[in-house]
């Protein structure tokens, strides 16, 4: 179901993703999205499954994980409100990187690549906002990961001395 209402509205103005959209944009993107739940220990993606759409964690939590060499699941994060995720997908056509599984009731809002077009179609300014807005994002993340990688670098190092 579309979901629109004041409170979402204030709720998604915070979020990174709708960073410096006007009024009117706002509103035509969040007739698009499309409101899913999810319980405690539910699936929401799994790594390798093809993905044509990216959510915004309205409330709950989401564990990020990815399948490790051995086989095993590798905890890589953790989402909350405000968050997003699937938007990979979007930008490269490629397959789910992580699998998500719900850690407690989730409430998310679902926006898929056909609504992201017609958007595109519709405001192509607010696109290139609303693209530049995941773009950041996007960078915020790999720089996190930079870090991580340098920290486990040094740790290595560390003991093998």
């Amino acid at each position: 179901m579309a979901v629109s209402s004041p409170e979402l509205k204030a709720f998604l103005i915070d979020t990174p993703f709708f960073g410096g959209l006007s009024d009117t944009s706002l509103e035509r993107l969040i007739a698009m999205l499309v409101e899913r739940r999810f319980e405690a220990g539910d699936t929401v993606m799994t790594e390798g499954e093809a993905g044509r759409s990216m959510y915004i964690v309205r409330s709950g939590t989401l564990l990020v994980s990815k399948l490790g060499a051995t086989g095993c699941l590798i905890d890589m994060n953790r989402l909350g409100p405000g968050d997003f995720f699937g938007e990979m997908t979007l930008i490269e056509v490629q397959n789910r990187s992580a699998t998500l599984v719900a850690e407690s009731p989730i409430s998310l809002y679902e926006l898929t690549a056909r609504n992201l077009y017609t958007f595109y179609k519709a405001d192509i300014y607010a696109y290139a906002m609303v693209m530049q807005n995941i773009n950041r994002e996007i960078c915020r993340r790999l720089r996190r990961a930079d870090n991580r990688i340098a920290e486990l670098i040094n740790a290595a190092r560390g003991s093998a001395t």
